[in-house]
This record gives C-alpha cells, structure tokens and sequence, in this order.
C-alpha cells in the first residue's frame, strides 16, 4: 500500500521535515523575507514562479539531502513543477532521498467556538490520484486551536480525521495539523484537551490505517508523548509557531519522539541576493540546528 522505503525513513529515519508549503496567502511574507519586495511581481504567476524558484534553490543546494532532512512537505504549485528538469517530487526522492508530501488544504475558516476549521477541499479525490501518480507519500493539512474550547477543539480533530480517512483511502499518510497557538491566553489547557481528543480518535481507526500528527512544541515537555507511542502514528512533528529558530529548538530538545517541521525557522537566514555558496552555507547551519534538535534530546 506504501512505498516500503519510504514509510521505512518516515517511521525510523534520522532527521526533520522541511515544511516549503507556503500557499497563496503565505507567499508574499515568505518572499520579503527572502528579500524579494512585492513590487518585483504584477501577479499570482509571476510571484509563485518566485517562490518557485526560491524552493529549488533550496531543494538543489548541496546540504539539503535525506542525510538530514528526511521529507519535504510542498505546496500544489510546487508538486507540480521541475527541478533540474525533473518533476519535483521525483527529483526530491530519487535525486537527495527525501520524502515528498503535500498540503491539501485551502486556508481557514473564521473562528467559531474558539478554533478555525479547514475550508472545502474541491475536487480533493482528483488531486490526490495526481499527488499518488507524481510519487507523493503523503499529505498536510492544517488547522487552528485558539482557545481551551471543548466543542471547538472535538470539532477540529474530528474534521481533521474525517479528511485523513478519505486521504489514507488512496494509499497516502495523512498529516493531521490541528494547530494549538502559542500566543493562546488558554495555551496549556487547549493543548490538553487537544491531546484527549486525538486520543480518542486515534482509537477508531483500523490498525493498518496510519498517520501522522503535527502540532505546536508543548508548553509542557513530552505532553504529547501518548501520541508518540500511539501504534497507529508514524511521526509526531513540531511545527515552529511563531518562535525563533533558536528558540523553537530548544523546547523542542525537551520533548523526546518529537522531530521539527519548521518552515519560516527553516528559511529566515535565506535571502536572494547571496552567493550559491553563502545560501547554502546558511542553509546548512539551520538544517544542522534543527537536526540537532530533532535527535538529540536532553
């Protein structure tokens, strides 16, 4: 049903996930950050061939291998495209022995009931059959937990189940990204009540249904060390929410199973204007970083 290989270094492997999945509403900021202004494009086309271009740099620089990053989670538009004249996904797998993932989701609901459901997924099923045909493993999909709401949060992790059933059911390991804000007044009693909730759920699928689960670094170390033993998840991944890179690895040292899948903590030292060598040399300092962070735990 899976890729053998694949679901061996998604299960064992050493290393973090590099999350470039950056979507329509994302992309500008991720490019001022790289140093690309919003005046160098008039349109969607030409800003995502930007960030296209800004992903396979880093994809092709010489330190970002499956020696330390063991998968990368991609944006449609990304999937889609060529690196080095090869489709992404496939140069990803066969070229630096990375895993390829997608993001399927479309953005956020307002918030109701202290949390913000997913979006509609139009035309999902077609898109997962082009993701399988591609070579994807697997896929993200996010959402967000403002507040310690019982409801909302039951509401959150059921909506995100229901869409990894129907992703699992083509062959793909769903990433399920139930999102707890740092900045969260109720931060520790959300992340609580997030953690019995997937619990739950967790306990309804079938043995050989797997997943994976990516949530905020706890505000108490190894919180979410159930969900790392669960026999039904893969992976429990960290994303950075907002902390600095520094910062983000240190908490997440304190939290044992856990592995990062940083994305602006990934790329904030990045900028377009620098040499091959001085662009990958900054990207090999964060790679290592949030490898350490991923491996070594204290």
């Amino acid at each position: 049903m899976y890729d053998p290989k694949m679901m061996a270094q998604m299960t064992s492997g050493k290393g973090f996930i590099a999350a470039l999945d950056q979507s329509g509403g994302s992309t500008p900021g991720a490019l001022r950050g790289y140093g690309i202004p919003d005046t160098a494009y008039s349109n969607d086309t030409e800003m995502f061939e930007a960030v296209h271009a800004m992903r396979v740099r880093i994809i092709t620089a010489p330190s970002f291998t499956g020696d330390k990053v063991i998968a990368t989670i991609l944006f449609e538009q990304t999937m889609d495209g060529l690196a080095l004249g090869q489709p992404v996904p496939s140069y990803l797998w066969q070229e630096r022995g990375i895993v390829p993932f997608l993001k399927v989701d479309k953005g956020l609901l307002p918030e109701a009931d202290g949390v913000q459901l997913m979006k509609p997924i139009p035309d999902l099923d077609a898109l997962l059959k082009r993701a399988v045909g591609l070579g994807i493993f697997g896929t993200k999909a996010r959402s967000v937990v403002n507040l310690a709401s019982p409801t909302g949060i039951e509401a959150i992790v059921a909506q995100q189940f229901e869409l990894g059933r129907q992703i699992a059911s083509h062959g793909l390991v769903p990433i399920l990204e139930p999102e707890a804000r740092i900045s969260s007044p109720e931060r520790g009693a959300a992340e609580e009540l997030l953690l019995a909730a997937i619990l739950r759920h967790l306990d309804t699928l079938d043995a050989d249904t797997k997943v994976m689960l990516k949530l905020s670094i706890p505000e108490k170390p190894d919180l979410y060390a159930p969900l790392v033993a669960h026999p039904n998840v893969i992976r429990v991944v960290a994303l950075s929410g907002g902390f600095s890179r520094t910062e983000a690895c240190r908490q997440l040292s304190e939290n044992h199973g856990m592995i990062a899948s940083f994305s602006r903590a990934l790329i904030s030292d990045l900028r377009h204007e620098m040499t091959d060598e001085a662009f990958d040399a900054a990207l090999a300092a964060a790679i290592d970083e949030i490898y350490q962070a991923s491996t070594v735990k204290v």
